[in-house]
């Protein structure tokens, strides 16, 4: 097992310098100065000139790519013109704030995908796994934005049992349950997406593993239905299932920027939202770099635990 997670540790390397050099090039494409977005349209030649020399801007571009590099390993992801601030702790200040409805979007989305998706499975093409499948269909087709929108106007508006937007009151606020009044239509927008995707993976890998020799020689046996769902189809329909919880819990983080400038929830994909509107290219590059960067390492995790999971994974290769 060490060696396999050493081997998949030394494949990150170049995964993540591709990243570092996607992201370097997205600044290099995108259209604008970053000297015109930090000084103004009004400033002086002698200014920009001095900027762009403080920049590195004039260098030629592998030497800026080297320094950005240089800068990434000292945790220098440049200075946010819209907080006024280190663009690194801008995230990492945010990154609590999307973990607040993020991490129990995950959960909410895995429990009930899997239950959903098993409870299917055992009826194929009843009523249950139709309903199912038709209520997957409906989540997969609603856009976060859309869905966010509807449950403002369902939740907050009509019925008012929720806050419309923020994440905390204004007066009074701040509190555990203030939070969570305000932290529950956002879990549940950022959590209907990947319900719908680990529930159908559930169904399809459970009718998968029941179709096989394994578990009808355990029928053949008169074992109970039930144990042998539980007891032999599950735990060998689990390692495919856990790989798309972990690349959901990834898409998370960017599915954050459109639900969490819905909500007005101060997240990094608020923070990003505002960069964009802001032209503030170092928090959006920052922004990207860092989400993608948290996703890879999801990945590795996700991968090393389905090895462990998954007998037929040879991890000593």
């Amino acid at each position: 097992m060490t060696r396999f997670i050493l081997k998949r540790l030394a494949q990150l390397v170049p995964v993540l310098l591709g990243v570092t050099l996607a992201v370097f090039l997205l600044r290099q494409i995108i259209p604008g100065d970053a000297v015109d977005v930090l000084l103004g349209g009004m400033a002086s030649e002698d200014d920009r000139a001095a900027l762009r020399d403080e920049l590195g801007l004039n260098q030629n571009i592998f030497v800026q790519y080297l320094t950005y590099l240089w800068g990434l390993l000292r945790g220098d992801l440049g200075r946010s013109s819209t907080y006024n601030a280190p663009v690194l702790g801008v995230l990492v200040e945010r990154l609590g704030n999307t973990a607040i409805i993020a991490v129990p979007a995950v959960v909410l989305a895995s429990v009930v995908g899997v239950v959903a998706g098993v409870w299917a499975s055992r009826k194929p093409n009843s009523f249950r796994d139709r309903s199912v499948t038709v209520s997957v269909l409906l989540l997969t087709s609603m856009p976060s934005f859309w869905l966010g929108m509807l449950l403002i106007m369902l939740f907050s508006l009509t019925l008012g049992w929720f806050p419309v937007s923020g994440m905390q009151s204004l007066i009074g606020g701040g509190g555990f349950a203030d939070v969570l009044q305000h932290a529950i239509l956002p879990i549940l927008t950022l959590a209907a997406w990947s319900l719908a995707v680990i529930t159908r993976m559930t169904r399809t890998s459970m009718l998968g593993v029941m179709s096989s020799d394994y578990v009808r020689s355990a029928v053949a046996r008169g074992l109970a239905p039930r144990q042998v769902v539980y007891g032999h189809a599950l735990p060998n329909a689990l390692p495919a299932v856990i790989t798309v919880i972990g690349l959901q819990a990834g898409f998370q983080l960017s599915g954050a920027v459109l639900t969490e400038t819905v909500f007005s929830w101060p997240g990094i994909g608020f923070a990003m939202a505002s960069a964009i509107t802001n032209r503030d290219m170092a928090l959006l590059q920052g922004g990207i770099l860092f989400i993608a960067v948290i996703f890879v390492f999801i990945n590795f995790f996700v991968d090393v635990l389905y090895a462990v999971l998954n007998p037929k994974v040879k991890v000593d290769a």
